[in-house]
């Protein structure tokens, strides 16, 4: 078999991760919708940085753009910073126990959520509750450990390296 098909997990991760995102949830939960697509992104920027970089961190926020029907790019620069510092020091975090791990990410995913938060400001759209603001980023901390065990299991029946 092709060594490069074995990789169809990771744009299935991606699309699962667009479906939830645009998944209609109730006005009170709003808010609170993890960013999904940024958790996946970090998964596989930390677990296989020579085939998930910032360019397909930033495609992905591209996508997320798309999606959400958003100014085109403040998603994307959000993913290609958070991606930048993710592949940066990817040694590093990798061998970080979960609960270190998801407090990097929570820092992470506030750091992204500031970026489209000064891009919505520039462009006259800022949130109404801040603090309401950065609930996904507590959300995405409290899913990490689950996403980077179902990753993981998936990326080792893989046997992508």
């Amino acid at each position: 078999m092709n060594s490069w098909l074995r990789y169809w997990v990771i744009p299935a991760s991606f699309a699962m991760a667009l479906m939830l995102t645009m998944l209609p949830l109730p006005a009170w939960a709003q808010p609170y919708r993890p960013d999904w697509v940024a958790l996946v992104a970090l998964y596989w920027v930390l677990a296989l940085p020579r085939v998930f970089g910032i360019g397909l961190s930033w495609c992905c926020g591209l996508l997320v753009d798309v999606a959400q029907g958003a100014l085109l790019g403040q998603h994307a620069l959000g993913m290609a910073v958070i991606g930048y510092f993710a592949h940066r020091f990817h040694q590093r975090i990798r061998v970080y126990p979960l609960a270190q791990q998801s407090l990097l990410v929570l820092v992470l995913l506030c750091v992204k959520l500031t970026i489209v938060l000064w891009i919505n400001g520039i462009t006259g759209h800022a949130p109404d509750n801040m603090l309401l603001y950065y609930a996904p980023a507590l959300i995405g901390m409290l899913l990490w450990p689950w996403i980077f065990t179902l990753l993981r299991d998936v990326r080792r029946r893989q046997k992508l390296r």
